[in-house]
């Protein structure tokens, strides 16, 4: 029964190989579409190489004791999801290699190691946040194994073939886990489950760099005879210390460090112009400090430490740290500010809520409204829908608008694809449904990447009057937008003066792509829009 349920198992294996084919040969063509070296393409040749003498060595097991096929040494790396994962050139994400090994060499049966998938294009590494499966447990194609936090969001890691969860080499809340280093193991026999209790993957296999090779040792330097001096020179007295070095008393050096001042802003008055104590007390009085003031110290003299709490990074906030530093560094940016009367479309908003309660849908924000505004405003006025690149300017066809949401882990950006075709009551169900997906750390890339303009509101949820915002790189733009706030305007009526509502805007642009004179053409589309937001319904 045993050697039956042996050429069952080669026969499925032996089923699924036209799936690994064509996993490769998917492989194959993201490979050349993403402009991959030809080395890595040859590698991708040799693991189909490595498959088929996989299913020849099937074909032979199944006529042959198990142990015979054992004894050829293979070690076949089949990717699971995109490219395979190589040291010099990452064509990019996952790595999951199923290992065979003869019995020299280890005594483990065959296995597949998982390793650290890549679940977005600017992921280098991830943590893990739990897992849903625990060692032991059977798993089928299409099952949750993990949760993998991500550079952008919690994303739901599944398990690409049958077999069994043997061993989890990176538990609940490891961090900072390399994309493609071995995070568990799977087996396809149960009984293969205990065999891996004590096992730990190697260097070479965890994804961790390799050795470098010591650097060569410097060119030896011949020695440079000095000339002999003469004994007129010897007998010459020093030369005077150089300017820039300071004498001062050691009393005057701890005052002078105790208080913070610079020495060399100080002219000594001792013997030859040495620094002494009185020095440092005139130079203190003259700034108005008291010298005899005490410093915070506690029982025994120490000086009292400051107390804080370190906060750990999220993945999020150091993805937004590291993208918010390279825009302000290599973006030019200039800003355009302009305040918007919003009384008509307070009232709009009013009507459209009064329908929207009557056949059961949600309440339109003014957020809503304005990135409706700002959207159609993109399509009048293309060239701010564009990014930078060393060769070209990129204009979008599509108007993707990124919408800035804060949650206790970070800054998100969720984006409304296709903003300027949709209603507002499609706008406002996917910003609520976004924001809430934001705070419960569970966006998926889909859900944030493709935008191509960001709009962040800091006027109605925190009363924010203006402010600037930072570029979302590679865009070319971001509007700020502040709170309405009530002022007190001339009227042409019999009345001199009357209220009206205003709210300021501020117009990020990156001036590589947008020009001044561009720039202010978009604000006065989007101005037109909030002024007269029954235009934005045609």
């Amino acid at each position: 029964m045993a050697y039956a349920s042996r050429i069952i198992n080669h026969s499925k294996k032996l089923r699924n190989v036209p799936n690994l084919l064509r996993q490769d040969h998917a492989v194959l063509v993201r490979c050349f579409s993403n402009g991959a070296q030809s080395s890595v393409c040859k590698i991708e040749a040799a693991e189909r190489e490595r498959v088929s003498k996989f299913v020849a060595c099937n074909h032979v097991s199944s006529g042959l004791p198990r142990n015979n096929c054992s004894r050829a040494i293979m070690r076949l790396g089949i990717p699971t999801v995109g490219v395979a994962y190589s040291r010099e050139l990452t064509c990019s994400q996952v790595q999951s290699r199923r290992g065979f090994a003869s019995d020299a060499v280890s005594s483990l049966p065959p296995h597949q190691e998982i390793g650290m998938p890549s679940l977005s294009p600017t992921m280098t590494e991830g943590n893990i946040a739990r897992w849903l499966k625990k060692e032991g447990d059977k798993v089928n194609p299409g099952e949750v194994l993990c949760e993998v936090e991500t550079d952008k969001a919690t994303v739901e890691m599944e398990c690409m073939e049958e077999g069994y969860l043997a061993k989890i080499i990176k538990g609940d809340g490891s961090k900072e886990i390399k994309v493609g280093e071995i995070i568990a193991i799977t087996v396809e026999e149960e009984e293969d489950i205990a065999k891996f209790k004590d096992y730990s993957p190697s260097t070479s296999d965890s994804g961790a760099p390799a050795a470098k090779e010591p650097a060569a040792p410097p060119p030896k330097q011949e020695p440079v005879q000095q000339p002999v001096s003469s004994p007129e020179a010897k007998s010459k007295p020093c030369s005077p210390p150089s300017e820039d070095r300071l004498f001062a008393s050691p009393l005057a050096r701890k005052m002078a460090e105790d208080h913070k001042v610079p020495l060399s802003s100080i002219k000594g008055t001792g013997p030859d112009g040495r620094i002494v104590k009185a020095d440092i007390e005139d130079y203190l009085a003259s700034r108005g400090k008291d010298v005899s003031a005490p410093t915070p110290k506690t029982k025994d003299g120490k000086l009292e430490a400051l107390d804080y709490v370190d906060i750990p990074h999220s993945q999020i906030r150091k993805v937004t740290a590291s993208g918010l530093l390279i825009s302000k560094q290599t973006i030019p940016h200039y800003y355009l500010t302009v305040d918007t009367c919003v009384d008509k479309l307070l009232n709009l908003r009013s009507q459209l809520n009064s329908l929207q309660e009557a056949s059961g849908g949600k309440r339109i924000s003014v957020n809503d409204l304005v990135i409706k505004a700002a959207a159609l405003a993109l399509r009048k006025v293309p060239q701010c829908n564009s990014s930078w690149t060393d060769d070209y300017i990129r204009q979008y066809n599509n108007v993707n608008i990124n919408v800035a949401v804060q949650t206790e882990n970070g800054l998100y950006v969720p984006v409304i694809r296709n903003a300027d075709k949709k209603g507002l009551s499609s706008i406002s169900l996917e910003v609520k449904q976004l924001a809430q997906k934001a705070k419960e750390n569970s966006l998926k890339p889909e859900d944030y990447e493709g935008g191509t303009f960001t709009v962040s509101n800091l006027g109605g949820p925190f009363g924010i009057k203006q402010f600037c915002a930072i570029i979302n790189p590679p865009q070319s733009g971001i509007l700020a937008v502040g709170s309405a706030e009530k002022r007190v305007i001339t009227s042409s009526g019999p009345e001199q003066f009357q209220f009206a509502s205003f709210m300021s805007v501020t117009l990020s642009c990156d001036h590589r792509v947008i020009d001044g004179a561009i720039g202010a053409e978009w604000l006065k589309a989007f101005k037109g829009y909030i002024e007269n937001p029954e235009s934005m319904l045609l």
